[in-house]
């Protein structure tokens, strides 16, 4: 848990699936312990961003420290970004929300890749949203910014305030998405980094879809595919 002011976003995850995909929760820090069995008079909201698998286990637990969950935001709809969508939507009564530009890999197990896997996972988003959406969540405020390249409608979450950015598969640790698969381009993507999270302040804190943190200012130092 990243413990951050209080008053600020503060940002939990979960490794979960089969590609070990990073799940994250955004919440404003309230002081509270949120380790499992403490109890609280009252559950803290959170913002739930790619619930990769396991929606019943992501609920539990998240209850178990306190949490309920007031939205869920995909940053794209790979299989590995959605599998414990539908449950966790049926459990906590979330909204789930995408880029408009994602609507195909949303519906389709071949875009999506479940198919490859044997499965024929989809999810519908109660809401897709435009570029630059401001979005209002858990006392907390973020705007969407549209990074195509490893799919068509991929993107990022950006949080002003807090200097935090969620942004799935299109920027790691020294590396970028995969651009080899079904609606990937490789000048897209660099064009969405350099264009869109380039232009964010250096200290914005970066979390990915895979890996470790990082920043925009080390990202624009030392990232060699953008």
């Amino acid at each position: 848990m990243t413990e951050k002011e209080i008053g600020k976003a503060a940002v939990g995850s979960m490794l979960l699936g089969m590609v070990q995909t990073n799940c994250y929760f955004v919440y404003k820090e309230d002081g509270k312990d949120h380790h499992p069995g403490v109890q609280h008079d009252e559950e803290t909201p959170c913002i739930f961003f790619d619930p990769a698998d396991r929606g019943v286990m992501i609920y539990e637990e998240l209850r178990e420290r306190g949490f309920k969950v007031e939205a869920i935001y995909l940053t794209h709809a790979h299989f590995d970004h959605i599998g414990g969508a539908d449950k966790l939507k049926e459990l906590s009564g979330a909204k789930i929300y995408a880029y408009e530009k994602e609507m195909k890999v949303c519906q389709d197990p071949y875009y999506n890749l479940s198919s490859d896997f044997g499965m024929t996972l989809t999810v519908d988003p109660d809401e897709y949203l435009e570029d630059g959406a401001e979005c209002e969540a858990a006392g907390l405020k973020f705007r969407l910014i549209a990074t195509p390249g490893h799919t068509e409608g991929s993107c990022c979450y950006y949080f002003k305030d807090d200097d935090i950015l969620i942004s799935g598969d299109t920027l790691f640790e020294g590396s970028v998405g995969r651009t080899d698969l079904p609606g990937g381009s490789m000048s897209t993507l660099v064009r969405s980094c350099r264009e869109k999270l380039f232009t964010l302040p250096d200290k914005t804190i970066v979390y990915p879809g895979h890996g470790p943190a990082t920043t925009i200012g080390y990202e624009k130092q030392y990232n060699s595919y953008v």
